[in-house]
């Protein structure tokens, strides 16, 4: 038997693209800017900023900033790097004639108990188990023609945007009980939130223990009824986009320069206005949560594309090029690096670690931020120096090949 034939490799470096990793790597570390708040905050200040901390000056510029430019608009975006490698998977499978489903399978399967592991154990923002999820369904769509996956992507956005309008509207037929215990979620009460503090500066075991009815619910709830379309949609997104070629910087100029005005002139406005709703209702959740959102639903769409049609300028320009190398090492080991995100984050804020929780403003948020991407630019492209892959992908891969 023929082992170059039958046997899957892992990527080779020269067969990489350089373009999608860095556009991989900035999308990345853009993530971290919401989900900083997500591992030092109680989980109502993610969604409604009023329900802990302080929000006067430089921390409501922090959140705003964050709100405008990073919110849904980097998790968009890498959701549909996640399409594009299942299609240059496929591709490359094809080309050696291979079949493919088995590894993509194994892969999936792997990631997802990953994911598991993450979320129940240290953090319930984990977003591995939807990827998982999405990527059994979306495989089946990696032989359709791109303009076919377009449509199915927009359709997939536009069931997730309406169950959640549909959910919203339907608000005032809705047992008292349900809408008392929906607000109170997410504008919880003094008590509440001592509660929450104590669980999550109280070690391991009270963490897991606050920790897993939250994970439960986003798992069984979450999921199936926002995330699995809105993410299962970008990456049909880019799976279209890969088979154009526009995500690897190989269509012309204008169509570039074209996506980033549609981003500032249309996705910009739509996730402005979306935030003054949500102030001038002053965050009530209901409508916060379901219906004002809609207009950010679909402009930070918008918005990343407008970014990584920004960054293909960048990169077909050659300019910045340490920084954008930096990047694609990032880029590279995204598996390692998101996990590193938790590692570093528990470690600080919760109670098996320095405790930090609650206790930590958005401005110095921030700078942890700003900190851990200085380290992570710099030690991502020093371990590859030495290693073909990072930690988490050597050891996903040799369990999945």
């Amino acid at each position: 038997m023929n082992t170059e034939k039958t046997t899957f490799l892992p990527v080779a470096q020269n067969e990489r693209l350089s373009n999608l990793d860095a556009l991989r790597g900035f999308a990345l570390l853009g993530i971290l800017a919401m989900n900083i708040q997500s591992f030092s905050m109680p989980g109502a200040a993610y969604f409604i900023p009023t329900a802990y901390g302080d929000l006067g000056g430089a921390n409501y510029w922090v959140w705003y900033l964050a709100e405008i430019f990073a919110r849904r608009k980097f998790m968009t975006l890498f959701s549909m790097l996640f399409g594009a490698g299942i299609v240059l998977m496929h591709e490359r499978a094809t080309a050696a004639g291979r079949g493919w489903a088995g590894l993509h399978y194994r892969r999936i399967g792997w990631l997802w108990l990953v994911g598991m592991l993450h979320a129940y154990l240290l953090w319930d923002g984990d977003i591995l188990v939807s990827y998982a999820v999405c990527a059994v369904v979306m495989f089946l769509f990696r032989k359709v023609r791109p303009g076919r996956l377009l449509t199915v992507g927009i359709i997939f956005l536009t069931i997730g945007c309406g169950l959640m309008l549909m959910a919203g509207l339907s608000a005032p037929q809705w047992p008292e009980k349900d809408l008392t215990e929906f607000n109170a979620q997410w504008l919880p009460d003094q008590e509440t939130l001592d509660h929450t503090l104590a669980d999550m500066r109280g070690g391991w075991e009270s963490e897991i223990r606050h920790r897993a009815p939250e994970v439960l619910q986003i798992h069984t709830f979450f999921m199936p009824f926002s995330m699995f379309w809105r993410a299962g949609g970008c990456m049909l997104l880019g799976m279209a986009l890969f088979k154009w070629g526009w995500l690897q910087g190989r269509r012309g100029k204008r169509s570039y320069i074209v996506m980033l005005l549609l981003g500032i002139l249309v996705g910009l406005p739509l996730t402005l206005y979306t935030i003054s709703l949500q102030q001038g209702s002053d965050w009530y959740p209901v409508d916060s949560f379901f219906v004002h959102i809609q207009f950010a639903y679909w402009g930070s769409v918008l918005m990343a594309l407008a970014y990584a049609a920004g960054f293909t300028l960048i990169l077909n320009a050659g300019v910045l090029r340490s920084l954008t190398d930096r990047l694609a090492a990032v880029g590279r080991m995204a598996l390692t690096n998101y996990l590193m995100h938790t590692v570093i984050c528990t470690t600080l804020f919760l109670g098996h670690g320095f405790g930090l929780f609650g206790s930590v403003e958005r401005v110095w948020q921030a700078v942890i931020m700003v900190a851990i991407w200085g380290a992570q630019l710099v030690w991502s492209p020093i371990w590859l120096r030495r290693y073909r892959f990072g930690p988490a992908e050597w050891v996903w891969r040799s369990l999945s090949y």
